[in-house]
C-alpha cells in the first residue's frame, strides 16, 4: 500500500467543515466578540500575546463543536457562547504552554509567541487565559459544565506530563501513545462536545453520546496530525514539517516504524529520537522508513477507525442539518491527510 498522506499542499480548508461553519456562524461571531472582550487587560503584553495566537487563523473547531452540540440538543439559552469561549481559551492556553515545552518556533504559520515575547510571557499569558476561561464557566452557572471542563483541564495537563515522560522513549507502545493523545488532545474535544447537551438538560445518554463523538474525533484529529508531520506540508500543518522528529517526539508513525523495523533501523530511531543526534538527511531517512513499513498509511487507517466511531456515537440522534454537519466535520478532519 502506498502512503496515503500527500506531500503537496491541497486546499481542504472548506468543503467538509463548511456546513458546520455556516450553521454556527451567528453564534461564533458572538464567541469571537466574547474572546476579544475577555483578552483585555491594562497589562499591555497580555492582549498582545493572546491576540497574536487567537487572531492567527485557527479554525476554532472546538468552540464550534460546543455550539453545535448545544444546538443539536435544542438549547435555547446564552450559556453556550461563554462555554465555547472558555473552550477556546483553554485550547489557546495549552498551545502557548506547549510551544514553550516543545521549544517550537512556529505556530499556525507564524512565529510562536515565545519567539517574540519569550517563554515567561507565553506561560503567564496562558495562565491568564485559563483564569478567564474558568471565570466564564462560573458565570454560566452550570456546576456540571464547570466540573466537565475543569476535569478536562486536569486531564490535559496529565496528558502533557505523560508525553513528557514518554519523550524520546522509543520503547513506547501504541497503547501508551494512545493514552497520551486521549489526555492531551481528545479530552478537550470530548469536554467541548459534552457541555452542550449538559446545559441543554439532555439525558445522560445523549451527553455520553456527544462526549464519545468528541473523544473519538479528537483521537482521529491527532493521528492525522501525527502523519502530516512526516508526510504533509508546512501549509497543512501551520508549523514546520518534521518538527515532531526534531523535537524527539514519539508519535504513532514512529511507534509503528520502530516495532516493524530491523535492528539497524531501530538503532537509527534511538540515535535520532532518544539520543537527539540528528544529521543532515535523517528526516528523509525517517520518512523512507515510514513508507517502507506502511506507518503513515496505517496511522491514517487508525484515524479512520476512530472517525467511524465518532459518527456512530451520534447514531441515536434523528437526522438533521446539524447532525450531518457534525458528521461532515469528522470527514474533514481525516481528509486533511489527502
Amino acid at each position: 500500500m502506498g502512503v496515503v498522506v500527500a506531500f503537496e499542499d491541497k486546499d481542504t480548508s472548506q468543503g467538509g467543515i463548511e456546513p458546520l461553519v455556516g450553521l454556527t456562524r451567528a453564534d461564533m461571531e458572538r464567541v469571537n466578540a466574547m474572546i476579544l472582550s475577555r483578552t483585555g487587560s491594562e497589562v499591555t503584553m497580555i492582549p498582545e500575546v493572546a491576540n497574536h495566537l487567537i487572531s492567527s487563523g485557527g479554525k476554532r473547531l472546538r468552540p464550534m463543536l460546543t455550539l453545535a452540540t448545544a444546538a443539536l440538543c435544542g438549547y435555547r439559552g446564552e450559556g453556550h457562547v461563554k462555554l465555547a469561549a472558555s473552550v477556546e481559551f483553554m485550547h489557546t492556553a495549552t498551545l502557548l504552554h506547549d510551544d514553550v515545552v516543545d521549544e517550537s518556533d512556529m505556530r499556525r504559520g507564524k512565529a510562536a509567541a515565545r519567539m517574540l515575547w519569550g517563554n515567561e510571557a507565553s506561560v503567564l499569558v496562558g495562565d491568564f487565559l485559563l483564569g478567564q476561561a474558568f471565570k466564564m464557566m462560573v458565570e454560566v452557572g452550570s456546576l456540571r459544565a464547570l466540573d466537565i471542563l475543569s476535569t478536562a483541564a486536569a486531564v490535559i495537563a496529565e496528558g502533557e506530563v505523560m508525553q513528557l515522560a514518554a519523550a524520546k522513549n522509543t520503547e513506547t507502545t501504541e497503547d501508551e501513545y494512545l493514552a497520551v493523545i486521549r489526555g492531551k488532545t481528545a479530552e478537550l474535544f470530548a469536554a467541548a462536545c459534552e457541555v452542550g447537551p449538559v446545559i441543554a438538560g439532555s439525558s445522560k445518554g445523549e451527553a455520553a453520546a456527544c462526549r464519545s463523538y468528541g473523544l473519538n474525533l479528537g483521537i482521529a484529529f491527532q493521528l492525522v496530525d501525527d502523519a502530516l508531520d512526516y508526510g504533509g506540508s508546512a501549509g497543512q500543518l501551520g508549523k514546520n514539517v518534521g518538527d515532531d522528529f526534531r523535537e524527539g517526539k514519539i508519535t504513532l508513525p514512529v511507534v509503528l516504524s520502530f516495532r516493524r523495523g530491523n535492528a539497524e533501523e531501530r538503532a537509527f530511531w534511538r540515535r535520532t529520537l532518544q539520543e537527539g543526534e540528528v544529521r543532515d538527511g535523517d528526516l528523509a531517512e525517517a520518512q523512507a522508513l515510514m513508507r517502507k513499513h506502511g506507518a503513515l498509511a496505517d496511522t491514517i487507517e487508525r484515524a479512520r477507525h476512530y472517525a467511524k466511531m465518532a459518527k456512530d456515537a451520534l447514531g441515536l440522534y434523528p437526522s438533521s442539518p446539524m447532525k450531518q454537519a457534525l458528521n461532515d466535520a469528522v470527514d474533514f478532519c481525516v481528509a486533511r491527510a489527502h
